[in-house]
């Protein structure tokens, strides 16, 4: 056995011994790749010399996929993220790239049967009742084949490709020795964490070529969606599976980017894109575990119009922490407190914390000024992303290891949203889910943001409570009467008693009665509540906060309070 493939995780120190005595491997694959890309630059500039561009895309196309193809599995994998980008690849070579997400070469059938029967222990017709006589599927890590248990079960087994650690650790290794000598000729502190970010990759590679941990993954990700009826989990057979085999429940579905298909099955695109996005905004703002590669060889319509998740060999933990200072970065777009953002992405560590700050300030405002009066449909996060390009070209920014695979979600996911619909918004989506649960969630950490997003300078901003609800309402699952509820027992609560006193100063503040305001968020809400069914909810909530009421009493209130409640707002 090679001493490599005795490795348990990616190891950099290791790697880096073993090719440090073997300076001819990384030297030859050095000379392979810039070989390869030579030639297929050379033939763009003749193309371009020649005026033949336009007769020659498709064969260009063709010779980069073959290129990447050729390269191996590390090669492959960035490729199959620059698949999801429509936006940003030409419509051509995107064709071609798409094909890296599960078109590619097989290695042969009696080599993958081999390596079944070595790892299960068993013959395979010890098994499997039946067992495809083909791959269905080749991926960059490995192949699958459709098969059937001899308890029934339809099932799919990957099995991963052969020496694909020696090929991945070499790629690693030659990667990373090469950002670290232009690290230093990259603007400023671009490249600073070039080499932890290829090392970040190189810990989430070598998980993923663990099936054992890919199978503790799904689990994972199954509990989490358990009470969701738009996305599908496929179960994994443990008995079957091992470090380099994997057996998992068959999912019957079509891949998102068939657009066609889905039609024809009657499914709706934009709904599925919206179960999508809602999925990946859950994993990243609730769970905080997510999926790392949702390119659309990993996700598929089912025919019940469920969104089916098949792979999970690349998924990233999200701490609680993180996930706060995220929201506080929101919070601080959105009340265009430039000088608390930069403190955020000092705390993210985007920037280091003896930073000059004025002059970054100064520039987030210059930057970021117009993100939030943009019309919602308008807004996507290329825009963001081209814009923090520039900023982190001009201002130390640099790009943290634990955020390469959070921004790599995100983007990924709205590429597989323009794929399959060029005029989705993502934010169309994400933005009324955010708005939802910064009023519904009941965490502590989210409501003092709330309280930030609600007050300025001491000063309630009448007009963000109106959008934030009219935006929540956008959604058509978000219900107005369990928000108000909440809003209700945390405003009678002990903890609520700040907000109380900030309310009552809100509604009487410039010596006056803020009564035109109650009566635009009234008639925003009205429709929506039932005050009688209101009140019942928030006093079911509110039985222990006020033992001291009889019953008979607290069901006569809202009866005396609401008429007048009414007659104030609408005189």
């Amino acid at each position: 056995m090679n001493y490599l493939d005795q490795l348990q995780g990616y190891d950099y120190k290791a790697i880096a011994k073993f090719y440090g005595r073997r300076p001819w491997l990384a030297v030859w694959r050095i000379i392979s790749v810039i070989y390869m890309f030579l030639g297929f630059f050379l033939s763009l500039g003749w193309d371009q010399f020649t005026n033949q561009e336009l007769k020659n895309q498709t064969k260009r196309a063709k010779h980069l996929r073959q290129i990447i193809t050729k390269l191996g599995p590390t090669y492959i994998k960035i490729g199959q993220a620059l698949s999801t980008r429509p936006d940003l690849v030409r419509a051509d070579f995107l064709a071609e790239l798409v094909k890296l997400q599960d078109q590619l070469p097989a290695f042969s059938t009696p080599q993958a049967y081999q390596i079944i029967e070595r790892e299960l222990r068993l013959p395979i017709s010890e098994v499997y009742k039946y067992i495809s006589p083909t791959p269905v599927a080749a991926a960059s890590l490995g192949q699958v084949y459709k098969a059937t248990l001899m308890t029934g079960e339809e099932v799919a087994i990957k099995v991963q490709r052969p020496n694909l650690i020696p090929t991945i650790t070499l790629d690693l290794y030659v990667i990373r020795k090469l950002v670290t000598w232009i690290s230093p000729f990259l603007p400023l502190n671009l490249g600073q964490n070039l080499d932890t970010v290829v090392d970040e990759f190189g810990i989430k590679l070598f998980e993923e070529i663990d099936y054992v941990n890919e199978a503790s993954n799904a689990e994972r990700f199954a509990s989490y969606f358990a009470g969701d009826r738009h996305v599908k989990v496929p179960v994994i057979y443990r008995r079957f599976s091992t470090r380099y085999v994997l057996t998992l429940e068959w999912i019957n579905g079509i891949k998102l980017t068939d657009t066609a298909a889905i039609a024809a099955a009657g499914l709706n695109t934009d709904e599925l894109v919206k179960i999508g996005v809602l999925a990946g905004m859950r994993q990243l703002l609730e769970f905080g575990f997510f999926h790392a590669d949702p390119h659309p060889g990993n996700l598929f319509a089912t025919y019940d119009g469920k969104m089916a998740y098949i792979d999970f060999g690349m998924m990233d933990q999200l701490d609680l922490n993180t996930k706060e200072q995220l929201v506080d970065s929101v919070v601080h777009l959105i009340n265009k407190d430039y000088e608390q953002l930069g403190q955020d992405y000092v705390n993210l560590g985007f920037l280091a914390p003896n930073v000059e700050m004025m002059p970054i300030v100064a520039a987030l405002e210059s930057v970021l000024g117009d993100i939030m009066t943009e019309k919602v449909g308008d807004f996507n996060f290329k825009i963001v992303t081209d814009r923090f390009s520039n900023l982190m070209y001009t201002y130390p920014f640099c790009l943290p290891a634990k955020f390469a695979l959070i921004i790599r979600s995100v983007i990924t996911q709205e590429g597989v949203a323009l794929s399959m619909n060029p005029e989705f918004k993502i934010v169309q989506v994400a933005y009324p889910y955010v708005a939802r649960r910064l009023l519904t969630d009941e965490s502590a950490s989210l409501r003092r943001r709330l309280i930030e997003v609600l007050f300025k300078d001491d000063k309630f901003q009448w007009a963000r409570l109106e959008n934030l609800i009219a935006i929540a309402k956008s959604d058509q699952s978000f219900d107005l009467v369990p928000t108000a509820t909440l809003g209700l027992q945390y405003l009678f609560s002990e903890e609520g008693k700040l907000l109380r006193d900030r309310l009552i100063m809100a509604i009487t503040e410039d010596d006056r009665l803020h009564i035109t305001e109650v009566q635009r968020l009234w008639a925003l809400i009205a429709v929506d509540l039932e005050p009688a069914k209101l009140w019942n909810a928030a006093l079911a909530r509110l039985n222990f906060s006020f033992p001291t009421i009889p019953k008979a009493i607290a069901a006569v209130i809202p009866v005396a309070l609401i008429p007048g409640l009414n007659s104030l707002i609408n005189p």
